[in-house]
């Protein structure tokens, strides 16, 4: 067996090799850092999403109130915000919704009640999409507050 000499320019030396460990570990601990505190930001919602709870935001007044009566001559896919009550269940995710200009159908998805218990004497605020067809009229809910 033959030894080839071991040239020491190549080799460093074990104080210079963990040296140059430590801006890698350092670079990737602040990757890490970055990553989680962007995700978390982004995540920080009850469904996930951006909420901008208690981070300020428009204090001004919001979109004008529609009646029902007014809804009801309005063009498809209109967007809708009406006061009243819901006073019945139709089934599905469908209900009866009434102000004091009368009654339209609205459909309201699980995720839109957001934890919020509402009865027929409850006087709720609803903004949605006007949803016509032919024979049918109804107010697809995207956001439903309990006053």
């Amino acid at each position: 067996m033959t030894m080839l000499p071991i040239s020491h320019k190549n080799h460093r030396s074990a104080s210079s090799r963990k040296s140059s460990r430590i801006p890698a570990a350092l670079c990737a601990s602040l990757a890490l850092l970055l990553t989680l505190g962007v995700s978390n930001a982004l995540a920080s919602g009850p469904n996930g999403g951006y909420t901008n709870n208690n981070r300020g935001g428009f204090t001004g007044p919001g979109p004008a109130v529609t009646t029902v009566n007014q809804a009801k001559s309005m063009r498809d896919d209109s967007h809708v915000t009406l006061e009243g009550h819901i006073v019945r269940h139709i089934g599905g995710d469908r209900y009866l919704f009434e102000d004091n200009t009368g009654s339209i159908n609205v459909e309201i998805e699980n995720k839109r009640w957001q934890g919020q218990t509402v009865g027929p004497n409850d006087l709720v605020e609803i903004s949605g999409e006007l949803d016509k067809d032919w024979s049918e009229m109804e107010i697809d809910v995207k956001r439903i507050v309990k006053k």
